[in-house]
């Protein structure tokens, strides 16, 4: 979030050159996968990229292998495309005559394509716009009546963020070249934890496993459920009772042993355990500075606003730990114990008041076990000096998500189910799942209240249709709350974030109508522009804005037409 009226320059999004345009024209239709016979092999050597890149080329030195994310076994192929170069990554494959293949991949990123050269008949491709996780392409090839050996390929586009490729397979007759063996059955997860408790259920994480594609929990030795990601909330539990958890991780080739047993209590009945945050909400940052918006106490706040972010918490001489100190002098005086007793007073109203950390010159780093508990140890104390609700992550120059997640796990565990758990991105940091923030609100989806990307200050991106679109418009809106509706956030965990004016951002203010129409196309599919949802979000959270001050100064005319707008969602 900008602390100053004219915030650095916007990023550029890159557009898309007619040639892609005339490209994602003429793209084929994504097929299914045939399934593999008893004759047929994986012709494919090193298909899981455990063994690094042996057996492939990358051009240009595009590419490389990652440990995460990866699809299955311990190793993805990274590749990263220039202005000048598409990444290919490539692999002659040994084949026999006159014979049918099926080639597939799964991919991540935007603008993936997978296909096959040589292969003395008609050659093929396939490709994907946008795969914010793992998505599987296939398609199939039949060889000329002379053909021993086919070139098989992935590639991005020109200029287009890194992509991610695994679990390469090419199904058909072995052509005497050797084959790739298949997955081998995954470890034992490790770390497995209780985070926040509740009278009916508890929130569980662990380790991610390198090669499982799924966990199954178990509670007192008996199958719970199966579930993609490394955490789940286990529900239906009796008040003040204890219980024994373990977990395993799945793959193609079976199931693990579980992880070592856990036990951990609910809590009391009629202790609560979830944030008092309506089903629709509207989030307000309120600052601790002058920047020539409207100075504000707490209570000048106005109702519409259900969550209010203190902006901001600072980092301190201590890796990950923060800090907070009211401007007093800067906003007229207003005392410490003005500021607690305006808190406690929203508080009795309904509201939420978060400490946000972070904000445009605000550099926390969190990037390992000690910085982990530095932070949630110092935001904690904050919370108790204060009577903050909990913390809004508002970290603009990257984080780690493994470390951040355990940081906030880690706050929950102190501050338990009643935590308030915001997020606010820029649009950069939620184009893919595999990016850190996206990671982060994931790793952490069993504890989070609502994500606020920002939809400002960013210059164009892309949809979750893979098509570019321009900041300031309602498929703006839609089109990227799309990829984290799609991703894996619920509908509960996202958030609209807009400026109040024309002043609160150096770029992407809309008028309140622009928002409003933006909620009404993704909760019931009316007032869309070009781009609209396959379905709709009736559980959306709503909008938020930078700033109640901002909006103050501007008679608060944003929060007088989105907020009743957002209060009256189905």
């Amino acid at each position: 979030m900008p602390r100053t009226p004219h915030p650095r320059p916007p990023r550029r999004g890159r557009l898309l050159t007619a040639a892609l345009t005339a490209l994602a024209a003429a793209a084929a239709t994504l097929a299914g996968s045939a399934p593999a016979t008893a004759a047929e092999v994986n012709a494919a050597r090193n298909a899981g990229y455990e063994s690094g890149l042996s057996d492939w080329t990358c051009s240009a030195g595009s590419g490389g292998t990652v440990g995460s994310p990866v699809h299955s076994g311990s190793g993805a192929l990274r590749a990263t495309p220039t202005a000048a170069d598409n990444a290919t990554c490539s692999q002659t494959v040994a084949v026999r005559p006159s014979s049918t293949y099926t080639l597939s991949a799964y991919v991540q990123g935007s603008y993936v394509y997978l296909g096959a050269s040589g292969t003395g008949s008609t050659d093929v491709s396939t490709w994907t716009p946008s795969a914010t996780g793992w998505q599987q392409l296939s398609t199939t090839f039949t060889t000329g009546p002379e053909t021993t050996s086919v070139t098989v390929y992935t590639h991005g586009w020109y200029g287009q963020p890194a992509y991610f490729a695994d679990d390469f397979s090419v199904l058909g007759p072995n052509g005497g070249g050797g084959t790739d063996p298949g997955p081998q059955v995954p470890d034992a997860p490790g770390g497995l934890t209780a985070g926040a408790v509740t009278p009916s259920s508890v929130a569980l994480s662990w380790t991610p496993v390198p090669g499982a594609t799924g966990y199954t929990v178990y509670r007192d030795g008996t199958r719970y459920a199966a579930v993609s990601g490394a955490s789940a909330t286990v529900t239906g539990l009796a008040a003040a009772t204890s219980y024994r958890f373990q977990v395993s991780a799945t793959n193609a080739a079976g199931e693990s042993a579980r992880s070592a047993q856990i036990t951990a209590t609910t809590a009391p009945s009629g202790s609560g355990g979830s944030p008092s945050v309506p089903r629709h909400a509207v989030t307000g940052y309120w600052q601790n500075f002058d920047n020539g918006a409207t100075v504000q106490k707490i209570s000048d706040v106005p109702a519409a606003y259900d969550i209010i972010a203190v902006a901001f918490a600072d980092a301190t001489s201590t890796p990950g730990a923060v800090a907070f100190s009211l401007d007093s002098a800067g906003l007229g005086g207003y005392t410490v114990d003005q500021f607690k007793a305006d808190i406690k007073a929203k508080q009795a109203a309904g509201k939420s008041v978060v400490l946000s950390i972070g904000g445009e010159r605000g550099t926390i780093s969190v990037n390992d076990a000690a910085s982990a508990a530095h932070f949630a140890d110092s935001a904690y104390a904050l919370m108790q000096q204060y009577g903050f609700d909990g913390v809004d992550i508002d970290l603009e120059n990257g984080l780690d998500p493994t470390y951040m997640s355990q940081a906030l796990r880690s706050l929950s565990q102190k501050a338990g189910g009643h935590l308030v758990l915001t997020m606010a991105p820029q649009t950069l940091d939620m184009q893919s799942t595999s990016a850190g923030y996206f990671r982060t609100a994931l790793n952490v989806k069993d504890i989070l209240t609502v994500v606020n990307m920002q939809y400002y200050n960013s210059g164009s991106m892309l949809g979750c249709d893979g098509k570019v679109y321009a900041q300031g418009t309602v498929d703006f809106l839609t089109a990227l709350a799309c990829i984290q509706l799609e991703g894996g956030l619920a509908p509960s965990q996202v958030g609209l974030g807009l400026p109040a004016s024309p002043r609160g951002a150096g770029s992407g203010y809309v008028a309140p109508s622009v928002v409003n129409a933006a909620l009404d196309c993704l909760t019931q599919g009316t007032s869309c522009g070009s781009f609209k949802p396959a379905r709709t979000y009736p559980d959306l959270r709503g909008a938020m804005t930078w700033s109640t001050n901002w909006d103050a100064a501007n008679g608060n005319a944003w929060s007088n037409a989105v907020g009743p707008h957002v209060h009256g969602l189905p």
